[in-house]
């Protein structure tokens, strides 16, 4: 199985810039921003398959700035980040979506928006035990075989 190649250490301190633009801290809210350490990690451990679309992202970004994000000035890092959504592509929209991903699943950011830290079914809809009408749907479909080599 082939590994996708980490991101370089230059590249990780851009997605910190980067994920801080896209979602900043709030203290009103009582929410980290996504350049948390807890997310960031979370963004590193599960890229996998989108890592190379997101090195792509990041090097397109590190290609518009000329030097770390994070050196640049906040009106430059605006003017920045209208550019690369014009032109980052579906390698930008990656980015975006893995940044979003992770920063969504975070503990203390469901709190915050007043969820509570399991899956959402059946929240209001006791189920009785012992009722399987549920797979009635699923049942009625024909069965499903496939052959064993």
């Amino acid at each position: 199985m082939l590994t996708e190649p980490a991101l370089t250490p230059a590249q990780r301190d851009d997605l910190r810039s980067v994920a801080a633009m896209i979602i900043p801290a709030s203290r009103e809210y009582e929410v980290p921003g996504a350049d948390d350490p807890k997310i960031q990690a979370d963004i590193l451990a599960t890229l996998g398959r989108d890592t190379r679309r997101v090195s792509e992202a990041l090097d397109h970004l590190a290609r518009l700035a000329g030097k770390p994000i994070a050196a640049l000035d906040p009106t430059r890092r605006d003017a920045l980040a209208k550019e690369f959504r014009a032109t980052g592509g579906a390698a930008a929209a990656t980015l975006i979506r893995v940044v979003l991903q992770c920063y969504y699943r975070d503990d203390r950011v469901l709190r915050s928006l007043g969820l509570e830290l399991r899956p959402p079914f059946p929240l209001g809809y006791p189920l009785e035990q012992g009722d399987w009408s549920l797979l009635d749907p699923v049942k009625a479909r024909p069965s499903m075989w496939r052959r064993v080599k």
